[in-house]
């Protein structure tokens, strides 16, 4: 990879996208942060729950936890995209490295390509961010009638979210470019460095580390439910559990995700095309996986809030012997509508990255496609075909994602509201412990999205990969 001029290096495949998901999650981090300041002046001018300090803590307990989700999920989107970037320039990278360059440079590059697109999306994202946050506090009074509070603009809270995002996309880069250092410029000048499944079984320590993860983060969540019953903080507990198994999910993600797909291939019935689309997820899982766990996190992420807005009002409802008030049933709609909103923010960070892996995964495999042509399958047969990878590893990823969306809302509401009083004059101690409450038509409203988003996704790959033509693959062997 060349260090490019300093006014063309936003031109880079795959770069816009990225720019654009630093920009949404670092908006979405401001815009979260001030809805959270203004619900809890809200709470506190209610005569009815106005008067404990416990739903201030929970208040600002979710504020933390959804900015530190919306900055995971942006990471492991953005860490995927570097990952297929240095993926499909192999032959670029070999290049330079037959010229001289070293492996640990050509990483220093991704990684700097990294903080400027942390730093260009960051800063736009806080200020659109604002923008929207001061127009929406300023119009929701005469909007829906609720009473204007004031806020601490000059906070300097509202900073944290575009720095954490220039950081994040930061180590993202560093962390997505890794496989730089293996490659050897002869291994690389073959055009791409997707590792196969014989390659990835071999990782034994990466695979020791991501079961000793899930291992760790499962605990931290059963740990999480039982401090829960005691005290809110554990929630805090329940949160770093859920992340760091998510980061173990992620890691194993070529292993666990080829058997889902080999699953969903069996939809593809004995059409040339579908038998080529399992094939190629066969022959390299870690690319089909990524996009996969790019689908997981937009799903999990709303399936989570969804789940846990669900099951918090089981747990209030059983903790107030059956029933809820009407005061703070209508507050917990309102809290509900809105976070889930916010957090479907994140889903569309997700939508985001799956749309531009696909778009690389294309480019980077045009000599492959054109040698398909080649060998005799058509134009519509390869766009089938692609048409057909990106089914699969819809149905993958919504699969795995509402089944993890499921057990972590219901971990987070469980965690956080076991101990807590529907009656707030009532400060004898509780314990509250229920199942998990699943709304079945949120959760199809979920799946019907994703597929839609997906398939727009892939609308532009598709028609890429119908352009390829035969001479692509000569032309890649020159």
């Amino acid at each position: 990879m060349t260090a490019r001029n300093a006014a063309a290096w936003w031109r880079e495949r795959g770069v816009i996208p990225s720019i654009l998901v630093a920009a949404i999650s670092s908006g979405y981090g401001v815009v979260l942060l001030v809805a959270t300041q203004y619900i809890g002046a809200l709470l506190a001018a209610d005569p009815y729950v106005g008067g404990t300090q416990t739903l201030a803590m929970v208040t600002s307990i979710l504020s933390s936890l959804l900015i530190g989700v919306a900055m995971f999920s942006a990471g492991i989107v953005t860490t995927n995209t570097f990952s297929a970037i240095v993926a499909g320039r192999a032959r670029e990278i070999a290049l330079q490295r037959v010229l001289g360059s070293s492996a640990r440079r050509q990483r220093s590059v991704v990684s700097m390509l990294g903080l400027r697109v942390g730093a260009l999306g960051g800063a736009v994202g806080a200020v659109v961010g604002a923008a929207v946050a001061a127009a929406a506090v300023s119009l929701l009074p005469r909007l829906v009638g609720l009473p204007a509070v004031e806020l601490r603009w000059l906070d300097v809270s509202l900073l944290a979210p575009p720095v954490a995002v220039v950081l994040t996309t930061w180590a993202a880069a560093h962390i997505g470019s890794r496989r730089v250092l293996t490659v050897s410029p002869m291994q690389a000048l073959g055009g791409s460095v997707e590792a196969s499944t014989e390659q990835i079984s071999a990782r034994r320590g990466r695979h020791a580390v991501a079961i000793a993860l899930l291992v760790i983060g499962s605990l931290g969540i059963a740990g999480g439910i039982v401090v829960g019953l005691s005290s809110p903080v554990g929630v805090v507990l329940a949160f770093f559990g859920g992340l760091v198994s998510f980061v173990g999910i992620a890691l194993a993600a070529p292993l666990v995700m080829p058997p889902l797909l080999r699953l969903a291939g069996a939809t593809a019935g004995a059409s040339a095309p579908g038998r080529l689309a399992v094939q190629n997820y066969r022959r390299y899982p870690e690319r089909s996986s990524r996009a996969a766990v790019g689908i997981t996190i937009g799903v999990t992420l709303v399936t989570m809030f969804v789940v846990g807005a669900e099951s918090t009002r089981a747990v209030l409802t059983a903790t107030g012997g059956g029933t809820l008030p009407p005061e703070m049933a209508a507050t917990l709609d309102t809290f509900t509508i809105t976070m889930v909103s916010l957090v479907a923010v994140t889903g569309i960070v997700a939508g985001v990255g799956v749309a531009n892996l696909l778009a690389l995964s294309v480019a980077e495999r045009r000599a492959e496609l054109g040698l398909l042509r080649t060998l005799g399958l058509s134009a519509r047969g390869v766009s089938r075909m692609i048409s057909w990878e990106a089914l699969h590893v819809t149905a993958a990823g919504v699969v795995s994602g509402l089944a993890l969306g499921t057990f972590y809302g219901w971990a987070g509401a469980q965690s956080l509201l076991g101990s807590v009083r529907v009656d707030i004059t009532d400060t004898s101690p509780v314990s509250t412990f229920v199942w998990p409450a699943v709304p079945p038509v949120p959760l199809l409203l979920i799946v019907v999205a994703t597929v839609v988003v997906t398939t727009l996704a892939s609308v532009a790959p598709t028609r890429s990969g119908f352009r390829v033509t035969p001479v692509e693959a000569i032309r890649a062997s020159v």
